[in-house]
């Protein structure tokens, strides 16, 4: 084990880490205590994961920083801002395009963020010592009570990390050292009696405050669950195609975000409101192509365009009937299932209209 405590260490780190183009560096101990373990082996006792088995698999490991790796005593906590530059939620109004979450609009952060951790990384080695590692959330590891830790921010309502500065927009990665490393002071709680983000969510999926049921979240629906998407929620997922911002978008914190500066990660004019129809035409070549360097790729084609078929269901076009249709024959089944439930429900539409042009879409 490597000892550096001093305040200029810390102040070298931060300052680097800033000029690699990170927004945010805290740092934690790793000898502190970790509620967060007790609340993870709830969530999986209850079942909340759904069907995100690594999550079971891997519970050891996350049950604190330093399981899986028991010579590090400390964490740099880094936050890359990506603060979209237009209203999240205003997709949700234009119900033949779809609704993208807003970090997937841009390229994928996981590259960008992991080439510059592993830089810092060199840099701690090189100039203080120590040994390093460096993680990404593709790792088993609570990045978001570490950051809480680090003094980033701190865990709102909805689970998600919120940064007086940067609101609901930061993404997270970290670089575990066996450097001794004095901690920053952890962030405080400053959700206070607003329940915004709890009364937004279209399926109540949080049972309580700080409590996530994944399973009724659209963002695990749309990006984690395979195979079809339960019928009672299909209708709240509205034309969202991959992901829900519903949560993160309404923080009151948000008044205090940034856009981001990086321009790998602003939206790309091709997703900011694609039109379904194209969309739903997707073969698996034209997903990959459309798709490069997009994190919407890691969940396959299939899932993708199960979800637009959901969506041409609940736009209330008949109009986007025939883009249905022709997903009929899909060699996929959760895809031919997913094109005839959004025919279904548009015919409902239609036979509505026909006895009653007055009344509204079901």
């Amino acid at each position: 084990m490597t000892t550096s405590t001093s305040e200029e260490t810390r102040a070298r780190i931060r300052e680097h880490a800033l000029g690699l183009g990170f927004d945010a560096c805290g740092f934690a101990e790793l000898d502190a205590p970790w509620p967060a373990a007790a609340r993870l082996v709830d969530f999986i006792a209850a079942g909340r994961h759904g069907t995100m088995d690594w999550m079971e698999r891997t519970a050891e490991r996350r049950t604190h920083p330093a399981a899986m790796w028991p010579q590090a005593r400390s964490a740099i906590v880094l936050g890359v801002n990506y603060g979209p530059d237009a209203d999240p939620l205003a997709a949700l109004e234009r119900a033949t395009c779809g609704a993208v979450s807003v970090y997937a609009q841009g390229d994928d952060y996981h590259d960008l963020i992991k080439k510059r951790l592993k830089r810092l990384a060199g840099f701690v080695q090189a100039r203080f010592g120590g040994e390093v590692k460096v993680f990404v959330d593709t790792a088993p590891l609570m990045e978001k009570p570490l950051a809480e830790a680090a003094g980033l921010g701190w865990q709102g309502k909805h689970t998600n990390l919120v940064s007086r500065t940067f609101g609901s927009w930061l993404f997270l990665g970290s670089v575990l050292t066996t450097l001794e490393l004095a901690r920053d002071p952890p962030e405080e709680d400053h959700c206070g009696a607003c329940r915004a983000c709890l009364d937004v969510c279209p399926t109540d999926a949080f049972p309580a405050p700080y409590q996530l049921d994944a399973r009724a979240c659209l963002s695990y629906l749309t990006i984690e669950h395979d195979g079809p998407i339960p019928e009672r929620y299909r209708d709240a997922l509205g034309n969202r195609v991959y992901g829900c911002d519903d949560c993160l978008a309404v923080c009151p914190w948000n008044k205090f975000a940034k856009v981001s500066r990086e321009a790998a990660l602003h939206a790309r004019e091709s997703l900011r409101a694609p039109a379904l129809t194209e969309l739903a035409g997707l073969d698996d070549g034209a997903f990959r192509a459309l798709f490069a360097k997009s994190p919407i790729k890691r969940i396959g084609r299939d899932r993708f365009v199960r979800n637009v078929l959901y969506a041409i269901g609940n736009s209330g076009e008949p109009a986007l009937a025939p883009a249905a249709a022709a997903r009929l024959g899909d060699a996929c089944e959760t895809v031919r299932e997913a094109a005839q439930w959004a025919l279904e429900k548009l015919r409902r539409l239609i036979s509505i209209k026909a006895s009653d042009p007055e009344a509204g879409s079901g």
